[in-house]
This record gives structure tokens, C-alpha cells and sequence, in this order.
């Protein structure tokens, strides 16, 4: 699930209660580009659904430093 972000919390949890057994989910997302004007970096499902699992023996939370990006979108994340 790619820019999840941009999900209420809700919306995470409607996602992966439908999950089936054996299921596996990956979620994305960067806290910098929320494009929801009723979410912010702490109330986004992502920030969510991290908080609520970390700890639990079947999720696993990674945090990457550094992306690539492309250098038009380096300078929108910038300037925009």
C-alpha cells in the first residue's frame, strides 16, 4: 500500500482486518508529503498503525533516511 500517508487512521485498520491468513502487507509512506488537509504527521494512519503495532511479533516497522528522488520532485518538495 503506497502512500499510505495519505489513509486515516481507519482507513488502516479497514485495510488490514480484511487480511487473510497467510497474507503479507507492505505499507509506504513519507510523512513529509501528506496531500490529506485533514491530516498531519502525527494523525495519519501510517503514524497510526506504527504506533499501535510496534511491538507485536507480526509486524516489522523499517525507517529509510534517505529516498531517491528525481530532481524536479527534490526541488517541489522543496519550494512547494
Amino acid at each position: 500500500m503506497d502512500e499510505s500517508q495519505n489513509l486515516t487512521p481507519h482507513e488502516i485498520k479497514t485495510i488490514i482486518t480484511r487480511a487473510g491468513e497467510g497474507t503479507k502487507m507492505v505499507f509506504t509512506g513519507d510523512i513529509q508529503q501528506i496531500d490529506q488537509p485533514y491530516l498531519d504527521s502525527q494523525s495519519n494512519g501510517l503514524v497510526y498503525m506504527i504506533d499501535k503495532m510496534k511491538g507485536q511479533n507480526l509486524f516489522t516497522h523499517v525507517n529509510l533516511v534517505k529516498g531517491e528522488r528525481s530532481q524536479l520532485s527534490e526541488l517541489a518538495s522543496t519550494l512547494l
